[in-house]
């Protein structure tokens, strides 16, 4: 993504469940064509043999788990701050819930592309899921979409966990009485006091957003631009999945012994196939910019979502070969683990909301100059979660990004697993099942690189 921020709006006396700062950046980003959603597809061992009433039994339970699900984003009358979440009063679990049948599994991946970046709609809260049957040997998956300002990835592996944890009990099935929307004098003093709080951090907010515009390389001179690549037009409203896994525990060993991360050799991949695939197009650049998220927090739970992500654009070498560029990598994310984290949300967010209130934002992501694509790493869990009872074989992750980055690197690890779905845009990049080729062949060479 282009944004998110800092923490929570919402302050220990309130009842006011606000939007972050962070929140609010990602919701004037949403000017693409596709929508700006995120996703992620559970493929359950024996999901075939489920019921219908049984899988929509536990995400009504998950609700449950995950209050915001059951919440809208309500806009303050003026002068009462930002937008904020109220319950649904209309809240009807069947309104989220689909059902798909595929013919053959290579389908899953069209259906769960659709279903992300179709928009969500504002009437009622920010997700959806879809229950996919037609899997090879009795599988069925789960595809889940919230809009992101729900969550950043952190927050949304949270929720798949709270998922995980989910069952379908009658406490869960039960209609939950509404909490009335807090008046508008609630909102106005509440938003008065919570300008008055942000006084005393000045300091603090300018030291951080000066660290910020470092990471972004903007503190001193002028943005150095990325090179201009056929991978960086304007997009449209499709999205295509690829997927490459390869085991976790070969990268883990690989990483030890090269003394860099598992990150670090994502992405030198990552690079190592840009490379490949642009030479097959005929063009030569000696460097790419990649933008790498970076969480604020260490961890999250369900109950604390929304955005706390600042990102860092890197630029990897290309012109040098690949124990070079890797040994690039590993010295330029070490020096940027010493600095504050999510340092950059702050400028970006001011930034962005400027471009959106000039009605400029979409043009300026159709036209940016500043990264050449994406690659967003979240840590999953060691052991499988469970779905109803079955075993969640693998998680998929999937994010849209708008503008003119038509292609992306989704990175989750798993249950031993490390999963890198390639998300592009079918018409920059009709040849993405290439790219994703190149990126298996690259992870693998890694996994199996000699001591």
């Amino acid at each position: 993504m282009y944004t998110a921020h800092p923490g929570r709006a919402r302050s220990a006396t309130s009842d006011v469940d606000r939007l972050s700062a962070g929140d609010l950046t990602t919701l004037v980003s949403d000017r693409g064509s596709a929508a700006m959603n995120i996703a992620a597809v559970l493929v359950v061992d024996h999901g075939a043999e489920l019921e219908p009433a049984r899988v929509t039994g536990v995400l009504a339970a998950w609700t449950d788990a995950v209050p915001r699900l059951r919440q809208r984003l309500r806009r303050a009358p003026p002068g009462c701050g930002r937008p904020y979440w109220a319950d649904d009063p209309d809240f009807a679990i069947d309104r989220h819930v689909g059902r798909r049948h595929v013919e053959k599994d290579e389908d899953l991946w069209d259906v769960a592309a659709d279903a992300t970046c179709r928009r969500l709609p504002r009437d009622r809260p920010l997700w959806r899921c879809v229950w996919v049957t037609g899997l090879d040997d009795g599988r069925a998956a789960l595809v889940v979409v919230v809009h992101h300002v729900l969550a950043d990835g952190l927050g949304g592996l949270a929720m798949l966990g709270a998922l995980a944890d989910s069952s379908p009990v009658d406490a869960g099935l039960r209609p939950h009485p509404p909490r009335p929307n807090p008046s508008a004098s609630t909102l106005a003093a509440e938003a008065w006091r919570s300008r008055a709080g942000g006084v005393t951090s000045l300091a603090a907010r300018a030291r951080l957003a000066r660290s910020g515009l470092q990471d972004l390389g903007l503190a001193r001179t002028r943005p150095r631009l990325c090179p201009r690549t056929s991978l960086n037009r304007p997009t449209g409203a499709r999205r295509r999945l690829h997927v490459v896994t390869v085991p976790l525990t070969d990268l883990v060993a690989t990483a030890h012994r090269l003394g860099v991360t598992v990150n670090d050799l994502v992405l030198a991949a990552v690079a190592d196939s840009l490379s490949g695939f642009l030479c097959d197009r005929g063009e030569t650049v000696d460097s790419l910019v990649v933008s790498v998220p970076y969480s604020g927090r260490a961890g999250t739970e369900a109950g604390r979502l929304g955005n706390d992500t600042g990102v860092v654009p890197f630029r990897l070498p290309l012109n040098v070969d690949s124990g070079t560029r890797l040994q690039t990598i590993a010295s330029m994310t070490r020096d940027q683990r010493r600095r504050p984290r999510a340092a950059s949300a702050a400028p970006l967010g001011v930034a962005f909301r400027a471009l959106a209130r000039l009605g400029v934002f979409r043009w300026f992501v159709d036209h940016q100059r500043l990264v050449n694509t994406f690659v967003t790493n979240v840590r999953g869990p060691a052991q499988p979660w469970r779905f109803c009872d079955r075993v969640v074989s693998s998680v998929v992750p999937v994010a849209v990004t708008p503008g003119n980055v038509a292609v992306t690197f989704d990175v989750l690890s798993y249950a031993g697993t490390l999963g890198v779905t390639v998300v592009a845009d079918p018409d920059v990049v009709p040849d993405q099942a290439r790219l994703a080729g190149y990126l298996l062949e690259a992870l693998s060479d890694w996994a199996g690189a000699p001591g």
